[in-house]
C-alpha cells in the first residue's frame, strides 16, 4: 500500500484501480469500490471486479445500499455473512446480494464524501481481523486526503486563473473610460466649460464601479449582484453614452424590462456596442430590439460581420480580429450571460453586420420597474 501511494509520478486516478486491486487481493473478495454520496445517492467513482452491480458510474439511492451504515461509523463496517447476521430482509441486501462486505467512509474537509469498500456475493469462513479493518480504514483516510489536496489544488488554479482575467478585464473595460477622460480634458482645457469636467467625473465614476464589480466577480466566480427590474432600452442608451462612437448611430427598438445586474448588463452593451465600432467602422449603426419570438433581445450592426467559420470562436477567451485586441470583449459579455442563466449566439445581421442575439430573459410580470434613470444620450 504505502509502495503505491507514496509513487509521486502517478496521480491519484492512477494509483486508485491499484489500490482496489491490492484489498480484493489482501481480503480475498471480488469487489473494490470508491463511491461518492451526494443528495441521498451513492455513486461508484471506480470500482475493479466482474460484479455487473458494481462499476464505475452505476448508482443507486443511498437506502438500498451498505454503505448508509458505513458513513455513521468513525471505523469500518465489517459483515462476514449477511444472511446469518440479519442481513436477508435489508434493503442493501436485496440489491446487491452481498454476503460479505467491509467499508469505510472517506471524510473530505471534515464532511462526508463517500465510501472506500470491499466486498464479494459470497460469505466468508471468518470474520475480518483487526488487520484487515485498519488497512481498510488507512486507504479510506489516503483517499480522503488525496480527494481534498486534489480540490485545493482545483481551487488555487481556478483563483489564479480569475487573477489572471480580473488584471486582463481591468485593463480591457477600463481603457475605454479612460480614453473618455483624457478627450474631454483636452476640450475642458480649451474651452474651460464645466460640461466637460463633468463627463470626466462620470466617467471616472464609471470605471470605480467597474472596479468594484470586477472584484466582486473576481470573489464570487461567475456569480452577479443582486437582481433589479431593468429596462433594457434605457440601459442600452446609458451604455451608449461610454463608448467612443461620435459619429456612430444607436437606435434602440425595445421596451423588455428585465431581471438582472444593472452594472453586469452594462458592461454586456458597452462590449458589444464597442465591438461593433471598432469592426464595422467610424459610422457604423448599431441597432437593439426584440427577437422575432418573444424571448429576448439582439444587438446587431451594419458593419462587415463577423465570418460563419469563426463564430463557434468569437466567445473563446483571447479571440481578436485585431492584433492589438485583447480578445476579452466577447468572452465578458458571454459570461455576465450565462451569470444571468440567459443565452447568447452570434450570426448575421440583415444589413450583413454582425447580430448577437441574447435569448432567454424572462418576461417581468410588473412593468413598474425600479429602472436606474438614464444618464446618456439617446439614439
Amino acid at each position: 500500500m504505502y509502495r503505491i501511494t507514496a509513487d509521486q509520478e502517478r496521480s491519484f486516478e492512477e494509483k486508485l484501480p491499484d489500490l482496489l486491486d491490492l484489498g480484493r487481493s489482501y481480503l480475498d473478495v471480488e469487489a473494490g469500490f470508491l463511491t461518492e454520496i451526494d443528495d441521498e445517492t451513492q455513486m461508484i467513482v471506480d470500482a475493479r471486479g466482474d460484479n455487473e452491480l458494481l462499476q464505475s458510474g452505476q448508482s443507486c439511492p443511498l437506502s438500498k445500499a451498505y454503505c448508509r451504515r458505513t458513513i455513521d461509523l468513525d471505523g469500518a463496517l465489517t459483515v462476514q455473512h449477511a444472511r446469518v447476521e440479519g442481513w436477508e430482509d435489508d434493503a442493501a441486501y436485496e440489491e446487491f446480494g452481498l454476503e460479505a462486505y467491509i467499508g469505510a467512509k472517506v471524510v473530505v474537509n471534515r464532511e462526508v464524501y463517500g465510501t472506500f469498500c470491499f466486498a464479494d456475493t459470497e460469505a466468508r469462513d471468518r470474520p475480518f481481523s483487526e488487520n484487515e479493518e485498519t488497512f481498510v480504514e488507512l486507504l479510506a483516510q489516503w483517499v480522503g486526503y488525496e480527494l481534498f489536496h486534489k480540490q485545493a489544488t482545483e481551487r488555487m488554479q481556478r483563483q489564479r486563473d480569475q487573477l489572471q482575467e480580473f488584471s486582463r478585464v481591468v485593463s480591457h473595460d477600463i481603457r475605454n473610460p479612460l480614453g473618455i477622460v483624457d478627450g474631454y480634458l483636452d476640450i475642458a482645457e480649451e474651452t474651460g466649460d464645466p460640461e466637460y469636467f463633468k463627463r470626466c467625473r462620470d466617467a471616472v465614476d464609471r470605471m470605480e464601479s467597474l472596479i468594484d464589480d470586477l472584484l466582486f466577480l473576481t470573489r464570487e466566480g461567475q456569480t452577479i449582484g443582486g437582481r433589479e427590474e431593468i429596462d433594457l432600452g434605457a440601459l442600452a442608451r446609458e451604455s451608449w453614452s461610454f463608448v467612443d462612437a461620435e459619429t456612430a448611430t444607436l437606435s434602440v427598438d425595445t421596451t423588455r424590462v428585465a431581471l438582472g445586474d444593472w452594472s453586469r448588463l452594462q458592461q454586456v452593451f458597452e462590449n458589444l456596442f464597442r465591438n461593433a465600432v471598432d469592426h464595422g467602422g467610424a459610422d457604423v449603426t448599431v441597432r437593439v430590439g426584440d427577437l422575432p419570438d418573444g424571448t429576448g433581445i439582439y444587438v446587431e450592426d451594419d458593419g462587415e460581420g463577423i465570418p460563419e467559420a469563426e463564430r463557434d470562436d468569437v466567445f473563446v477567451d483571447g479571440y481578436s480580429t485585431e492584433t492589438s485586441g485583447t480578445g476579452l470583449g466577447l468572452t465578458i459579455i458571454q459570461q455576465v450571460v450565462a451569470a444571468h442563466g440567459w443565452d447568447i449566439a452570434v450570426t448575421e445581421s440583415a444589413a450583413g453586420g454582425a447580430r448577437f442575439e441574447i435569448a432567454g430573459i424572462g418576461a417581468v410580470e410588473s412593468e413598474a420597474s425600479a429602472v436606474k434613470p438614464g444618464t446618456g444620450s439617446g439614439e
